[in-house]
């Protein structure tokens, strides 16, 4: 199978090229695979994320009233659950169809 690929070069110490070469061998990944899946991760999420898995995540003020409601919606029994992707993907387009038949 012919993958149409390009290659990528970097300036970097030789010392962290070798200490990261040890560690993707040490896991069975050649450091290509592993400069791939940083790339991917930074194209899907658009956020570079590294040494942040000691740090906490602390939602902003926004985030945290959102989060607030959601605890007085569920303790009042407002809240939705669904057993599997496909009911929740159901009930959003019954949603959106409902919207639509308003808007006529």
């Amino acid at each position: 199978m012919y993958m149409n690929t390009t290659s990528l070069h970097i300036k970097i110490e030789p010392d962290i090229k070798k200490q990261a070469q040890k560690t993707a061998d040490d896991l069975g990944l050649s450091l290509s695979a592993v400069m791939k899946a940083l790339l991917k991760q930074f194209i899907r999420t658009k956020r570079l994320s590294v040494g942040t898995r000691d740090l906490p995540e602390i939602p902003n003020a926004r985030t945290r009233r959102h989060l607030k409601q959601s605890e007085v919606d569920i303790k009042a029994g407002r809240g939705i659950s669904f057993n599997n992707i496909a009911e929740a993907r159901a009930y959003i387009n019954s949603l959106i169809e409902h919207d639509r038949q308003d808007a006529k």
